[in-house]
């Protein structure tokens, strides 16, 4: 990618300027995710007193990505590959008879 595709924006996260380089049409999605970001570490200050920022961030972070493990599991396309794999593992540990 090159960098005269990118522009550069300041965006704010638990109270810290980040300065960061997207592609133009992505601006409006980053500036949302940031944003829900922020609202989720607030969420997290205001449930576990006595933790710091770096704290609340990580556990912004892996809340995102445990929901994001968790929709790929429940995804209807995963779940039927899922099955087919099981059957196919069943059919070749189980002795025929």
């Amino acid at each position: 990618m090159a960098d005269e595709e990118l522009i550069s924006i300041k965006v704010w996260l638990a109270g810290r300027a980040y300065p960061i380089r997207i592609k133009p049409e992505e601006e409006s999605a980053v500036r949302k995710a940031v944003k829900l970001a922020d609202e989720k570490v607030h969420e997290m200050r205001s449930q576990y007193a006595g933790k710091d920022d770096q704290d609340f961030m990580a556990m912004c972070l892996l809340s995102y990505a445990a929901d994001s493990a968790l929709e790929a599991y429940n995804n209807p396309v995963m779940q039927e590959e899922l099955d087919k794999l099981s059957k196919k593992i069943d059919r070749i540990i189980t002795p025929s008879i």
